[in-house]
């Protein structure tokens, strides 16, 4: 009898569930529901609407019945930093604020009135990050102290989920090392810098590693989806999910996670909070198996997303792709500046940018995303070489994985830029590093080493060379 275990991937624009199972020694999955997402604007700040997806979330399990797949366990990730808190009836208080809210400005400023920028970064290995957790609390003390004094629980998106499912609160780990308040030394809430920022401790629920067990779903849960399972944790951050997919099997490698964001990154033992790995931006984030994603954030498709809703009309991102290929244009813009954020335009803000620098302005869908695409691969040529200066390793080949993998132009651009071996996919890399924890919780994978070598030869694999 098939196994199946379901992966919820809820990211910025969009929710999937994907069901697995293995069958001749190879992970099969199968789109059962999609649903839309997207930031709203509420009571003056931008917001997830956490009833709606929670309905979604339903919706999908409900869908596994009906096709008579009842999966043995469940998981869900979505997007890091954003949370909500719960009063004494586990109530939201205030908002679901997103973290391209602009109610962080000036936070970090009153952060490091408590702990300097230095210090922070030496506790935690953390990139700052104008929307990380830590700040949006700041936002919060400062200008709305009452729910944080009411506040009872403070739950990241997909632990609120999870404890929607299970009635059990609890921190996944590699979501609460985004919040940048989790020691990289304890792997749990750094206590003394929550009580010297002047946030209530007793918030903080206890951390879990990927791959626990939360239990079954509640009595209201299982009657509605119409069947029981298990919950069991995977990484809940998106990108810790999808680097457990990575289909690496050597102690060594180097990875890019392609989607709204760009991480570029590789693995490591212990975390690296020096003083220039400060200086170099890079982050710690937590890992499968208590690792240490050590990575850069690069904006990412992002900016593509934005100038397809802008100017793209109803052209798919295959064609904006091929469109590009076949541009001249050469201008190049900082991906990582905080004006591609959240501008108003991001199609304007690329043609400022340019005619700041005094290069040529791009006009139209095609330079437009030829400036973006360029400039990403740029961006990770430059990364690749700040990762190889701290870890001292020369990596050979970088592995992409996520939607970005499906960019033909950019993977061929990126193999170019960085002279190395390019290899892309699997493009559903989140959900499948997802179910991948679930399965060696199960017992149906030894370990993460198994699970990568059966992930490669589950899906397929594009080769670029430089």
């Amino acid at each position: 009898m098939k196994k199946y275990y379901l992966a919820v991937d809820i990211g910025a624009s969009g929710g999937r569930h994907i069901l697995a199972h293995r069958e001749n020694g190879k992970i099969i999955t199968e789109e059962m529901y999609r649903f839309s997402n997207g930031m709203e604007e509420k009571d003056g700040e931008l917001v997830w609407d956490t009833d709606r997806l929670f309905e979604e979330i339903l919706i999908g399990m409900k869908k596994c019945r009906e096709l008579g797949k009842i999966p043995e366990s469940m998981g869900i990730d979505t997007w890091a930093v954003d949370f909500v808190l719960l009063d004494e009836a586990d109530k939201i208080i205030g908002n679901a604020a997103a973290y391209r809210d602009d109610r962080t400005k000036g936070m970090d400023s009153k952060v490091y009135e408590s702990v300097n920028e230095a210090a922070l970064y030496a506790a935690t290995g953390i990139q700052k990050q104008p929307f990380n957790t830590i700040y949006q609390l700041m936002a919060l003390k400062e200008k709305q102290p009452k729910q944080l004094e009411a506040a009872k629980k403070l739950l990241l998106i997909p632990d609120y989920f999870h404890f929607l499912l299970t009635g059990r609160a609890a921190s996944e780990y590699t979501n609460a090392t985004t919040t940048q308040l989790v020691s990289p030394i304890t792997r749990t809430w750094d206590r003394e810098l929550i009580n010297r920022l002047g946030y209530p401790v007793e918030i903080f629920q206890d951390i879990l590693m990927p791959g626990s067990r939360l239990g079954s779903l509640r009595k209201e849960i299982q009657k509605e989806a119409g069947y029981d399972c298990q919950v069991v944790l995977p990484a809940t951050h998106d990108t810790g999910s999808a680097v457990v997919a990575v289909p690496e099997e050597g102690e060594e490698m180097l990875y890019i996670s392609s989607g709204t964001w760009s991480l570029m990154g590789t693995e490591l033992a212990a975390a690296d909070c020096s003083a220039e790995s400060r200086l170099h931006n890079m982050t710690n984030e937590g890992g499968y198996g208590g690792r240490f994603r050590y990575l850069k954030n690069i904006m990412g498709l992002w900016m593509i997303q934005s100038v397809k809703r802008e100017i793209g009309g109803n052209l798919g991102y295959g064609e904006i792709c091929d469109m590009a290929s076949r541009s001249e244009i050469t201008s190049l813009v900082d991906c990582n500046d905080d004006r591609f954020l959240a501008p108003k335009s991001m199609t304007a803000e690329i043609e400022n940018a340019c005619r700041e620098s005094g290069q040529q302005v791009p006009k139209g869908i095609a330079q437009t995303a030829a400036v973006i695409y360029n400039s990403l691969a740029k961006c990770y040529a430059e990364t690749i070489k700040e990762m190889e200066e701290r870890t001292g390793v020369r990596y050979s080949d970088i592995h992409i994985v996520g939607g970005g993998a499906n960019a033909d132009y950019l993977n061929r651009l990126t193999a170019k830029a960085t002279g190395r071996t390019v290899y892309a996919g699997p493009v559903e890399a989140t959900a499948i590093g997802n179910i991948a924890a679930q399965m060696i919780a199960s017992g149906e994978l030894a370990d993460l080493q198994e699970a990568r070598h059966v992930i490669r030869q589950s899906f397929p694999i594009v080769q670029y060379t430089p």
